[in-house]
């Protein structure tokens, strides 16, 4: 039986205004069973929060750490957690 999980990365780099929370997106909805958001913050960074099972989630922490995003990723911080529900879905904030 798998894990359900909240990840809650935050990238930094080149990941603003190159549809990187657009990609985000479409990459949890083709891993499927994600529920979370994509958010830009005030300092450049884009906040990742997503909820579902361990290896849904790990896929997207792979992907978001992978020369296949838009932009330039210069790190990943990821913290794990227990899910708190509230979101429907992914969206981007």
């Amino acid at each position: 039986m798998s894990e359900d999980v909240r990840l809650v990365a935050w990238v930094r780099g080149q990941v603003q205004g190159v549809g990187f929370r657009w990609f985000t997106r479409a990459k949890a909805l083709e891993i499927g069973g994600l529920s979370g958001f994509a958010l830009n913050l005030a300092d450049g960074r884009v906040q990742v929060v997503a909820e579902g099972d361990r290896g849904g989630c790990e896929g997207l922490l792979d992907w978001l750490t992978s020369d296949d995003t838009p932009g330039r990723v210069d790190g990943v911080t990821e913290i794990w957690d227990t899910p708190r529900g509230g979101c429907d879905g992914f969206a981007i904030r």
